[in-house]
């Protein structure tokens, strides 16, 4: 198992805050601000406050608001979207606190796209009803803005830029915090509470739509500290990444296709349903799966997104921003189709929690892709993560605090660390991010949209050998060297970017190595894992996958199964 910082043992009460919350999407932002304002909270967050993969999401929110519409057909939808392995209590607990949420969002100021005086709401892949609510295609953006500002408005939030968590603070059982670097020291930072909302992990993979500070960072914390974690083997891969030449993985929302758009191959025949009857609305994984296996027969290497049957105000008005991408790379949407692969996109497993947020070490939550509270299943419905961001962070506005521990001073954070000075820097840094290179291809190449035993098998040696080497190496060695001080002066070559570069590093090796090892133990094909040599999904393994340390198996059978009773129509 990779190593955790040393941390200090025998320090007790007061508490440097009342809650800390690490990540700041819209989980960490809309967790923060549900606590109740006379705790006192500290928010971390590597970047700024709108740098998150919350940001980044360009469909929207579900709920189930329209007149046609039920919350039992929002719980049937997800049930049946994640194959088997959604637990009902938490789905059913999301979509009944999905208007509350809502609303929330709409008081604090969130500009969503309006239908008269109504809210609009549009169709998106494996919905039953038009449930989905949008601001254009930039709905994580105008919803994350509107909470940073409301976070940055409380007096009793105290902000963390630019800080990298580097494990968490244990002691007899239960999380007292997190190992923090900020500047050019290491803090060790203390709570009643400690929320982690730390986002997905798809920079594992070499093709993603996540930001570069996806890397998996809550789960591989938890892991090292010997917590348990569950489904990790489920990643969704969003059939329609924008795949032109130079141009970077860019998220095409699967509200283009709700909206009317087609996915055709090169002779523009709508091939998708070939492999679903829903075509292009079928699930996610199930689209990804068609894409892949119809290259794979025809020998092609690209598929196209046609825009075009959407007219053209339409398209201007809910797409705007990404017809502004796809015309920078050299494609216009309204006059031809857009060059289009799948890529990695949303982690389903992740911290198994309870419905208060609440994970199995005490003291310890999570809240948003870092956790795993049951809803998505082995397959996430369209547009549910970030109402599952509101919906289990509004729990912590419930958390079992006891006045009077928190110390009279809040720790003041530290000004960015300027840029390095040393040459060798740059060197050190390139040397870091080719290795990142190398483990984000093995995943792609191994244990992306199809798998099977050789393939895994061959890249868990392969990351073994990685991993024993990168536990000698001399930035592991100076740090688990480091006295466990409170805070403590770094040396001089531990500069920030070389440690935030190495603990991402760190947590995406353990990240890749779990989920290689996940995906070995599950011996069938199910939501997002596709298992070429055990292409069928067997009843069998109807129930979670959890892995603890070095130790996987199989979770009690579970409550969310797909009755007759729950059809949609």
């Amino acid at each position: 198992m990779a190593q955790c910082i040393p941390s200090p043992a025998g320090v007790n009460p007061p508490w440097d805050f009342d809650v800390l919350v690490v990540g700041g999407g819209a989980a960490g932002l809309y967790s923060a601000l549900a606590i109740p304002p006379q705790w006192r909270v500290g928010l971390i967050t590597k970047d700024n406050l709108t740098l998150s993969a919350s940001d980044w999401a360009q469909g929207g929110i579900a709920a189930a608001l329209g007149p046609d519409d039920s919350a039992h057909l929002h719980v049937a939808d997800t049930l049946r979207a994640g194959a088997g392995l959604c637990e009902r209590e938490a789905v059913e607990h999301l979509v009944t606190h999905a208007a509350t949420c809502i609303h929330r969002l709409v008081d604090l100021g969130v500009a969503f796209d309006r239908s008269g005086a109504d809210l609009a709401m549009t169709l998106e892949a494996a919905h039953s009803r038009k449930r989905v609510l949008h601001a254009a295609d930039t709905t994580g953006r105008a919803i994350v803005s509107i909470l940073a500002e409301a976070v940055l408005q409380r007096p009793n939030i105290t902000v963390y830029e630019s800080a990298f968590a580097l494990d968490l603070w244990l002691q007899e059982g239960q999380c007292r915090g997190i190992a923090l670097v900020q500047g050019h020291r290491l803090r060790w930072i203390s709570a009643q509470a400690t929320v982690l909302a730390t986002g997905g992990g798809g920079q594992v993979y070499a093709q993603t739509t996540n930001p570069t500070a996806s890397t998996g960072d809550g789960v591989a914390m938890v892991w090292r500290a010997g917590g348990q974690l569950r489904d990790l083997e489920f990643f969704q891969f969003h059939p329609t990444s924008l795949s032109l030449p130079g141009a970077p993985p860019f998220l095409i929302s699967e509200a283009v296709r709700g909206e009317g758009a087609h996915l055709v191959d090169k002779s523009g025949r709508r091939f998708a349903y070939d492999y679903h009857p829903d075509g292009e609305l079928a699930p996610r994984d199930v689209v990804s799966r068609a894409i892949f296996h119809h290259l794979q027969k025809t020998g092609d290497r690209q598929v196209w997104l046609d825009m075009r049957p959407i007219p053209a105000d339409r398209l201007n008005y809910r797409f705007p921003n990404i017809i502004r991408v796809c015309r920078t790379w050299g494609c216009d949407p309204l006059t031809e189709p857009v060059s289009v692969a799948p890529a990695a996109h949303y982690w389903m497993g992740g911290i198994p929690t309870d419905l208060h947020s609440q994970t199995q070490i005490p003291g310890l939550y999570a809240v948003g892709e870092n956790a795993s509270t049951g809803v998505h299943g082995a397959n996430r419905l369209a547009s549910n993560s970030l109402l599952e961001c509101l919906v289990y962070g509004a729990e912590l506005a419930h958390l079992p605090l006891q006045a009077g521990l928190v110390k009279p001073e809040v720790p003041t954070p530290l000004p960015p660390q300027p840029p390095p000075s040393d040459t060798g820097e740059d060197d050190r840094l390139a040397e870091l991010n080719q290795k990142r290179q190398q483990l984000t291809q093995l995943m792609w190449d191994y244990a992306a949209i199809s798998r099977n035993q050789a393939g895994l098998d061959t890249a868990i040696t392969t990351l073994d050998a990685w991993r024993q080497d990168a536990e000698q190496d001399d930035l592991s060695q100076a740090l688990q060297a480091l006295p466990p001080d409170l805070h403590q002066e770094l040396p001089a070559d531990l500069t920030l970017p070389r440690l935030r570069a190495w603990g991402e590093l760190r947590n995406l090796s353990d990240v890749g190595w779990l989920v290689l090892n996940s995906a070995r133990f599950r011996t069938e094909s199910r939501g997002g894992h596709y298992r070429s040599d055990h292409p069928k999904t067997d009843p069998a393994w109807q129930a979670h996958t959890l892995v603890q340390g070095h130790q996987w198996q199989r979770s009690a059978s579970l409550s969310g199964q797909l009755s007759s009773e729950d059809s949609p129509t």
